[in-house]
C-alpha cells in the first residue's frame, strides 16, 4: 500500500508519499506566499491550490508508483466562493489571520445574540468565523455574492477537482460559525439561510470518509491512477494532530508553524468564548481549540528584516541570550491575535529595549512570546474544565533547537515528539491509509524524544509571565489607537 498526502499551508504546500508501515517515501514542497492587498485582507486564489497539487503529485508519483489512496488537507476554516460551475468568483479569503469582517461580526452578535451563537455553535463569531466574512463579500462585493453557489475550502476543493464531488467535513462545517449546529451536527439552515441564501452548502462527511475517486480527467493531469479513492480530508491542524496521535481524551496538540496552534481532545462540549469548541477530526470526538495569529511568521519576519542567512545563527544566538532575553518582553500579536484576547486590532510590542540588545535577544524575545501566548491558551482551557494529561508537539518548530525547551519551560508542560514531524500531509496520508487498511499511528509514528520543564527556568519564565499578562492591557488603547491609524494609510498587516 502507498498513499499521497498533500496539505495546503499558508506559506506552503507539501506532499508526502507514504509506504504501508508509515515510511517516508518521498516529500515536496511548493513555497507561496499570501495576497495582503488592504491592512487586514490576507486571501490566495485557489486556483493556486490545485496547480500546487498536480505538481506535487507529478514529483511524487513516478512511473512505476502505485497510489492506493489520496489524503488532503488544509488551511482553514477559508472562504473561497465559486459559481455554478464551480470557477472561483474571488480569491478565498482565509482564517483568523484575516480581519476584515469586524462590522459584520458586531452585526451579526447583535441580531443573532452572542450566546445563542456560542450555545450552537460552540463558538462565537470572531475573526476565525466563516459567516462574517460571507456576509463581508455581500456587502462589499455584491457583485460577487449574486454569482455565488458554492462555498470552497482548500481540502474540498482539491476534492472537487479530484473526484467531482461537492462535500465538507464535520470538523470544518463547526469552523463555519454560525452555519452548522454542533450539538446536531449538520448545517443550521435559518441562520445559513439568512447569510449566504444563494449558496448551496455542501454534503457533509468525515475528514476520514471517501468522498470520490479519482476522475479520468484528473488522472491525466496529476499522474494519480484513474479510481484511486479520495478521502475528505480536513483543517491542517487537525490533520497535524492525527499525524502524531494526539486524538485521544486529554491529548493536546501544539502545531509549531506559522502561527502557533492548540487542540485539546475533550470527553465533552466545553463552551467559553475566549476559545473554539468544535467536532473532531474522528466520529464521536470533540475539540477545544485555540490559535495564535503569528509564531513562526514573527521569526521570519525577523530573519529577513536582521538580512541573516537563516534560522540556525539566530537560534543560536537566542540560546547565548538565555531566559528573558536579557531584560526584553514581546507581546506576539504582530497580526492581532485570535485566541484568547480575540483582538484584531492588538499589536505587537517589544518593552524593555536598550541600545545594548542583540538580534539575539530580540529573537529569544520572540520565542518566548510564543510561549507565553501558549501558557495563556493553556490556562483559559484548563479554566474552562479542560483536562489536559499528554501534549505532543508537531510541525517545523519542533526540530531541534531552543524553542520546544522554551515552551515547557514556560507552560511547566512535558512534550513529546515523534520522529515523524512533517504534520498535517502525513495525517492526510494517515486518513487516506485508514480509509482502506487499518493502520496504527503509535507504529507508523513512534516518540523520538520527550522535552521536560526546568523547573529553574520555569520560575524565572512565571515572574516574566505576570508581566507579559500585564502589558497587553497595559498598551491596548494605543495598540487601537495605532491600528486605526494604520488603517487610514494603508500599512499592510504582518
Amino acid at each position: 500500500m502507498t498513499v499521497l498526502g498533500v496539505d495546503i499551508g499558508t506559506s506552503s504546500s507539501k506532499g508526502v508519499l507514504v509506504g504501508a508501515d508509515g515510511t517516508v517515501l518521498g516529500v515536496a514542497v511548493r513555497p507561496h506566499t499570501v495576497s495582503r492587498p488592504r491592512p487586514g485582507h490576507v486571501e490566495m486564489d485557489a486556483r493556486v491550490w490545485w496547480d500546487e497539487f498536480t505538481s506535487l503529485a507529478r514529483e511524487l508519483v513516478t512511473p512505476g508508483t502505485v497510489v492506493d489512496a489520496v489524503g488532503v488537507s488544509g488551511m482553514g476554516p477559508c472562504v473561497a466562493l465559486a459559481d455554478e460551475t464551480d470557477t472561483p468568483l474571488h480569491p478565498a479569503i482565509l482564517y483568523g489571520v484575516d480581519t476584515r469582517a469586524t462590522a459584520q461580526i458586531a452585526r451579526l452578535d447583535a441580531e443573532l445574540g452572542r450566546d445563542a451563537v456560542l450555545g450552537r455553535c460552540g463558538s462565537l463569531l470572531s475573526t476565525q468565523a466563516v459567516g462574517p466574512k460571507i456576509a463581508w463579500l455581500a456587502e462589499h462585493r455584491p457583485d460577487i455574492a449574486a454569482r455565488a453557489r458554492r462555498l470552497y475550502m482548500p481540502s474540498s476543493y482539491l476534492v472537487h477537482r479530484l473526484t467531482g464531488a461537492y462535500v465538507l467535513d464535520h470538523h470544518s462545517a463547526s469552523q463555519s460559525v454560525p452555519l452548522y449546529d454542533s450539538t446536531a451536527q449538520e448545517w443550521y439552515r435559518p441562520w445559513a439561510r439568512r447569510i449566504a441564501p444563494d449558496i448551496e452548502l455542501p454534503p457533509l462527511l468525515w475528514p476520514g470518509d471517501i468522498a470520490g475517486r479519482v476522475t479520468a480527467e484528473a488522472a491525466a493531469v496529476t499522474g494519480l491512477p484513474a479510481g484511486a479513492p479520495v478521502v475528505t480530508g480536513t483543517i491542517d491542524a487537525w490533520s497535524e494532530a492525527l499525524s502524531v496521535g494526539a486524538q485521544h481524551t486529554g491529548d493536546l496538540m501544539l502545531m509549531y508553524g506559522s502561527t502557533m496552534f492548540l487542540i485539546n481532545t475533550v470527553s465533552e462540549r466545553l463552551l467559553v468564548p475566549q476559545l473554539w469548541s468544535t467536532v473532531g477530526a474522528l466520529p464521536g470526538t470533540r475539540s477545544l481549540a485555540g490559535g495564535m495569529a503569528t509564531s513562526g511568521v514573527i521569526t521570519d519576519w525577523l530573519r529577513d528584516l536582521f538580512a541573516a542567512p537563516g534560522h540556525d545563527a539566530l537560534l543560536a544566538e537566542a540560546e547565548a541570550s538565555g531566559p528573558g532575553a536579557k531584560g526584553l518582553l514581546m507581546l506576539p500579536y504582530f497580526a492581532g491575535e485570535r485566541t484568547p484576547v480575540a483582538d484584531p486590532d492588538a499589536r505587537g510590542v517589544v518593552a524593555g529595549l536598550t541600545v545594548e540588545h542583540t538580534r539575539g535577544d530580540l529573537y529569544r524575545a520572540a520565542l518566548e512570546a510564543t510561549a507565553f501566548g501558549v501558557r495563556h491558551n493553556v490556562e483559559a482551557m484548563r479554566a474552562a474544565g479542560a483536562d489536559i494529561r499528554r501534549v505532543v508537539a508537531v510541525g517545523g518548530g519542533t526540530r531541534g533547537g531552543p524553542w520546544t525547551r522554551i515552551v515547557s519551560d514556560v507552560t511547566g508542560l512535558e512534550q513529546e515528539i515523534r520522529a515523524v514531524t512533517l504534520g498535517a500531509s502525513y495525517g492526510a496520508a494517515f486518513l487516506a491509509a485508514s480509509a482502506i487498511d487499518d493502520p496504527d499511528i503509535d507504529t507508523w509514528n513512534p516518540v523520538r524524544e520527550r522535552i521536560a520543564p526546568d523547573e529553574h527556568r520555569g520560575r524565572v519564565y512565571d515572574d516574566l509571565y505576570d508581566l507579559y499578562l500585564r502589558l497587553y492591557p497595559a498598551t491596548r488603547d494605543i495598540a487601537h489607537a495605532l491600528a486605526r491609524h494604520q488603517r487610514s494609510v494603508g500599512v499592510p498587516r504582518a
